[in-house]
């Protein structure tokens, strides 16, 4: 008999492990927190973010993403700019070196992640994909926010050869709901 309790409970050990050791080789890597890394990798995909809208993304408020990004100004890694829409905004961009420390941070946490799932078989790396996007979809569901989901994700490998399942639940969520 299948023990769901059980199930959710190997889950939660493996996410809280997965995380940490993603985590902690990351933000070793590029020398910075977790939210530092968290923005970096953000900015890579989306630059020119407002600070506060860089904060929801990484999940800070606006006070504790001013702090993230002066910290993250202050190590030549992000640079503010004025926003073309209006002069009260401002930007963050990531520098070259900005640039650089989030290409290293995704190798960095790309591969432990990498060294985990070599442990499995082809097949049982292709049955993990599988289970990882319903279990991603299912989740997007309940947050609802794909950028915050992906707020470390290797956007560039995760759509290499399919589509992401945060962003296909997304736009699903999107054409279903009534303008």
């Amino acid at each position: 008999m299948h023990d769901s309790h059980r199930t959710a409970n190997l889950l939660g050990a493996t996410a809280l492990a997965v995380n940490d050791v993603a985590l902690a080789g990351a933000t070793k890597a590029a020398g910075v927190s977790a939210s530092g890394a968290a923005a970096l990798v953000t900015l890579s995909a989306a630059p020119g973010l407002s600070v506060t809208e860089l904060g929801r993304r990484v999940g800070l408020t606006q006070s504790a993403a001013a702090r993230m990004v002066d910290s993250l100004e202050n190590a030549g890694l992000v640079e503010r700019r004025s926003s073309p829409i209006s002069r009260k905004w401002t930007t963050a961009h990531l520098t070259g070196a900005g640039e650089a420390t989030a290409r290293h941070l995704l190798a960095a946490r790309g591969s432990p992640l990498t060294g985990i799932i070599d442990a499995l078989d082809p097949d049982d790396r292709a049955a993990l994909a599988r289970l990882l996007e319903k279990l991603l979809t299912r989740l997007y569901r309940e947050l609802g926010h794909a950028q915050y989901m992906c707020r470390m994700c290797d956007r560039a490998s995760c759509t290499h050869e399919s589509a992401c399942p945060v962003g296909e639940a997304e736009r699903d969520r999107a054409s279903a709901s009534p303008d």
